[in-house]
């Protein structure tokens, strides 16, 4: 047996509470998994895990154990980066998770700059709507609205912001008028989030600063910013939108914006990168969140380069 791999299952396990979590984080099979943990006990003649059918925990030797060990594959990790070529290309295999209503058309344009830059590190992107909890099931890198990650030990930096709008198609609005102001939308078809994402009120900066607020019973609300876009192009409504999501739509008139002097006050997505807080960051990791915050980071400066007036 191999200690210090089995050190490493045993910890994945310790910290996934889960067999098949560890297994599919160290894309190993649940026999390998349980085997190593159970070399481990015989070799130390003690249990370190309870086992039920439903659920794996610590016992008190294997909380022991475990921060041993955690702190034996940090001292390992410390030493090997102490040592190893700084220049060397990152590579292995990075597991992301990405909230899908922006994945959708935001993400892949910096995947594929990031491959062309990093061809050594292989993605493997799981897109999801509901909360994440990173750590147990074994994401390396999350791309996020901040309050869909449940751990607790992650490093969680602002990557962007996107900004909601109103959107309509052209043959909805000759049907039922286009309004003027926040609250002729009470007379309209309103199409909207869920209301786990936003509640019923509606707040509006006006040209002049004032804020005017409108309470909106949504004839048709979904948790999917792609699914309120389609609903918007079908004629349904009035919908609140990503504007990345619209602004095609926008240039091509399918979709036309409406209160464009008005912005939407607390409606716009804040999307995150966040990953384990660990001491030592691998290197594939590492290089992907730098990359992230680069690329985004110089896309809004060049959309903001050409939404300038030219002196």
């Amino acid at each position: 047996m191999n200690q210090l791999n089995a050190m490493r299952v045993f910890l994945e396990v310790a910290e996934t509470e889960s067999f098949s979590r560890a297994a599919a984080a160290l894309d190993l099979s649940n026999a390998v998994v349980t085997r190593y943990v159970s070399l481990l006990e015989a070799r130390l003649n003690t249990r370190l895990l309870n086992r039920t059918t439903r659920s794996v925990s610590l016992t008190e030797a294997g909380r022991t154990y475990a921060e041993g060990c955690r702190a034996v594959i940090e001292q390992v990790e410390s030493i090997e980066a102490s040592v190893s070529n700084s220049s060397a290309d990152p590579s292995g295999t990075l597991k992301l998770v990405a909230s899908a209503s922006f994945s959708v058309l935001g993400l892949t344009p910096m995947l594929r700059a990031f491959r062309e830059r990093y061809p050594g590190v292989k993605l493997r992107l799981s897109l999801l709507h509901r909360p994440v909890d990173l750590v147990a099931e074994g994401f390396d890198v999350g791309i996020v609205v901040p309050h869909l990650v449940n751990s607790g030990t992650l490093i969680n930096r602002p990557l962007l912001r996107v900004a909601a709008v109103l959107a309509a198609s052209p043959e909805y609005l000759s049907r039922q008028g286009t309004p003027a102001r926040p609250a002729a939308l009470a007379t309209h078809d309103f199409l909207a989030p869920s209301v786990d994402i936003h509640g019923a009120a509606w707040s509006f900066i006006g040209p002049s600063g004032a804020l005017e607020s409108v309470v909106l019973d949504p004839a048709y609300s979904v948790n999917s910013s792609q699914m309120l876009r389609q609903a918007a192009l079908s004629g349904m409504g009035i919908a609140v939108v990503p504007e990345s999501h619209v602004t095609q739509d926008f240039e091509t008139g399918a979709l036309v914006r409406l209160l464009p002097n008005y912005a939407l006050k607390d409606a716009d997505k804040e999307v995150s990168i966040v990953y384990p807080g660990r001491k030592h960051v691998p290197a594939k990791t590492r290089s992907f969140v730098d990359f992230a915050l680069g690329f985004f980071r110089d896309t809004e400066a060049a959309s903001e380069s050409a939404d300038s007036p030219i002196d």
